[in-house]
């Protein structure tokens, strides 16, 4: 998330493992309606949470309190409850956290319009941010994003509660994930969801190894189709698109730009079973051929020695060399859970590349984009303009890139 960005503690509820969709990209690969977490299991992660304020480990200026399934919709009751518990506690507490958190929620958007969902969040409303997911037009929607047991797409189930999210969350962005079949429909569908009123696209490409020959070609060719029409048509001046950012594609100095690219390890996700993982993507179902990495527990707390490797992790530690000395690095993510998830042995300090060309190609295209644009603006006498466009699009970026992406 960009609010708070930096000095926000981000601590996730895996509040269900079920969900409505069976969607063809989604890495949680063990989507079931058993899991479900208990009120139980919650106030005691809470409890646990709140007390350890001074913990190095909760010592952060601001909270993101982050709801996820599955669909997490479908737990609504639970959810409600737990909010209620979390404001209630921070009050009694006099914890620092009830002046500055967030609630934050990436649904399928299906049962958004229903009367126990609209009556939470017109209730946290000051203190939510709610993002849809829809992935463009209804072909390539529905190409992905089709019902459990059956081939039905959910466009039209989605596509009607955009006017209300919108209403309620204007500045809000979709997320649109790309995989390879659906390359051909990326600028329509950008475009299309302009046209639903959705002004921030936030848009990437899928980490594991699903990549074919010649994706990268294509990808290209459709970001830059993308780019004509955005500048042609003048979108730039309201709406932004997270693939094209002026900060990404180029060489990054080992000593001044190491950071690792995600959260793992600072952030916390908790499941159904109020085990303790450095983050979602490490839980059992998500990972297809990996055992979990549990790093405590409701009942035991943190375990501080399991944390630690986390703690270390930085871009040149788990990067092979060709990535160090990249001459289009910056920008080019990966996920650490993928990363352990894909790698030849039991670590998570082997990065995984699957997405090399598909960044490459990206690179290409964004160069492209951003020197059509300065040509159009400085004919035009309009630098200003550009500057303005430019910060849109670094405040976009950041907002996709501070953590996978959640189906």
């Amino acid at each position: 998330m960009s609010w708070q960005s930096g000095i926000a503690k981000n601590i996730t509820f895996i509040v269900t493992k079920d969900c409505q969709l069976a969607c063809k990209y989604c890495y949680l690969v063990g989507k079931n309606e058993k899991e479900r977490m208990s009120w139980d299991i919650a106030r005691a992660a809470i409890d646990y949470i709140i007390s350890h304020e001074k913990d190095p480990i909760f010592a952060y200026e601001s909270v993101i309190f982050d709801f996820i399934g599955g669909e997490p919709f479908l737990e609504i009751n639970l959810i409600d409850k737990i909010c209620d518990y979390l404001k209630t506690e921070m009050f009694r507490r006099n914890h620092h956290w009830f002046n500055s958190y967030r609630f934050s929620f990436s649904t399928n958007g299906i049962n958004y319009d229903s009367e126990k969902v609209q009556r939470f969040i017109k209730k946290n409303h000051e203190h939510l941010s709610i993002g849809i997911t829809i992935d463009g037009t209804e072909k390539k929607h529905d190409l992905n994003r089709i019902y459990k047991n059956s081939e039905h797409g959910s466009y039209n189930d989605v596509a009607r509660n955009i006017p209300l999210w919108i209403k309620q969350f204007p500045d809000g962005g979709t997320k649109v994930t790309i995989s390879s079949p659906d390359i051909p429909y990326i600028c329509d569908s950008v475009l299309h969801l302009y046209g639903l009123g959705i002004h921030q696209v936030n848009i990437n490409c899928v980490f594991e190894d699903v990549w074919k020959e010649g994706d990268d070609k294509l990808f290209e060719e459709q970001l830059m189709q993308l780019a004509d029409a955005i500048i042609d048509g003048g979108y730039y001046q309201d709406y932004a698109c997270s693939f094209f950012s002026e900060h990404i594609g180029k060489p990054l100095d080992a000593k001044l730009e190491n950071q690792n690219w995600c959260g793992a390890g600072r952030m916390l996700s908790i499941d159904a079973a109020g085990n303790f993982y450095p983050c979602t993507r490490f839980a059992g179902y998500s990972l297809r051929s990996k055992k979990p990495i549990i790093i405590g527990n409701v009942r035991d707390g943190i375990d501080k020695n399991k944390l630690r490797p986390f703690l270390t992790l930085d871009r040149t530690t788990q990067s092979p060399k060709e990535c160090v000395d990249c001459e289009v690095a910056s920008g080019c993510a990966w996920c650490q859970g993928e990363n352990y998830d894909a790698a030849d042995t039991n670590t998570f300090y082997q990065r995984a590349t699957a997405i090399c060309k598909m960044h490459k190609a990206r690179v290409r295209a964004n160069n492209y984009y951003w020197n059509k644009l300065y040509r159009k603006l400085e004919l035009e006498g309009e630098r200003e303009e550009f500057e303005k466009h430019r910060l849109r699009l670094s405040e976009a970026n950041n907002k996709r890139e501070v953590k996978p992406e959640i189906c």
